[in-house]
């Protein structure tokens, strides 16, 4: 149990460094090939961010536990959600201007929609994974799109991710820690899955279960991590803009992963339980920043009862273990 433990560990804190590494030289890259911030900080950190979520669901479901995959898509949203922006908005209360954010939220909702209606059946098979996957690419070329219009060259949102993105990084320092950041990424999401699995097997908690809680949080890391220290840099847009895109991209690529690699029928307690919590802390997360009449805002009450909402949720894992 020790080894499983460490493994899950030393994954977690490589997982975390190795998506820092991977995002600082592929953004760096990107800068020194004259793409613009916007388009840099709208795609290549969104999915850099992402990309524990996505190779551990790759690893899961090749290893034939699709149920790890799946709960770590959705658990994911629901920590990012519940418990990273709720932790973020008690610390610091975020504003929202960003007229890109105002776009995402809808879409959010919508990807939310189309992937429920995908699971519907009881399955998540390669048709439902390619349709995600075919929906990502779909959001990759609107977000390019999105970053070359004048109309967005003057949103908050861009002038916050020009003052993150590395300008004096060279094109071989850049190359170095992408590939280097990749390979750790690699290597730590084979290790977690290893050690996740192992203790669900060990103590009889189901895969859905573990990758709903502990291996959810795990890839969540990095999100946590640039959520708050945007928000202590008062970069507000840009830590909801990490929330949001990891969502969207959690939902249409790490759920679509599962279903292309080894197609599975979906755990009846994912539809029943896990989803509508997802959709809740969503609709939640809209009305709050938003900002129909002005600028969203999401303040420390409403931090509070994110994060107790998330707590309430995981109580009621626990207690569905048990039974």
């Amino acid at each position: 149990m020790w080894t499983e433990l460490l493994a899950i560990a030393g994954g977690f804190i490589l997982l975390t460094w190795s998506a820092d590494r991977f995002v600082v030289g592929a953004s760096a890259m990107a800068y020194n090939l004259k793409v613009s911030p916007l388009i840099i900080g709208l795609t290549i950190v969104g999915l850099g961010t992402s990309a524990p979520e996505m190779l551990v669901s790759a690893f899961a479901s090749w290893q034939g536990n699709s149920g790890l995959a799946v709960g770590n898509a959705l658990g994911s949203n629901i920590i990012n959600t519940g418990l990273i922006l709720g932790i973020t908005a008690m610390i610091i209360p975020l504003n929202v201007h960003s007229s890109i954010l105002k776009r995402e939220l809808p879409i959010l909702l919508l990807v939310m929609v189309v992937a429920l209606l995908l699971l519907m059946d009881g399955t998540l098979g390669r048709l439902d994974g390619a349709l995600l996957l075919t929906g990502m690419a779909v959001m990759l070329i609107w977000m390019i799109r999105l970053g070359r219009t004048s109309q967005t060259s003057e949103d908050p949102m861009s002038a916050e991710f020009a003052d993150e993105i590395p300008t004096t990084m060279s094109m071989g320092r850049a190359v170095f820690w992408l590939v280097v950041g990749g390979l750790v990424l690699l290597g730590s999401s084979r290790l977690l899955v290893w050690g996740a699995v192992s203790i669900a097997e060990e103590m009889g908690v189901s895969d859905l279960v573990i990758g709903l809680t502990i291996v959810a949080l795990g890839t969540s890391m990095p999100e946590l991590a640039a959520t708050v220290m945007s928000a202590i840099k008062n970069e507000h847009d840009i830590a909801l803009g990490n929330v949001i895109g990891s969502n969207i991209f959690n939902l249409l690529v790490v759920l679509g992963l599962p279903g292309l690699i080894n197609p599975a029928t979906i755990d009846t307690e994912v539809l029943a339980r896990d989803y509508p919590v997802m959709i809740g802390l969503t609709v939640a997360l809209f009305v709050m920043a938003y900002g129909i009449r002005g600028p969203g805002r999401i303040n420390r009450i409403e931090g509070t009862l994110l994060v107790l909402a998330f707590c309430a949720y995981q109580t009621l894992l626990y207690f569905n273990e048990l039974a």
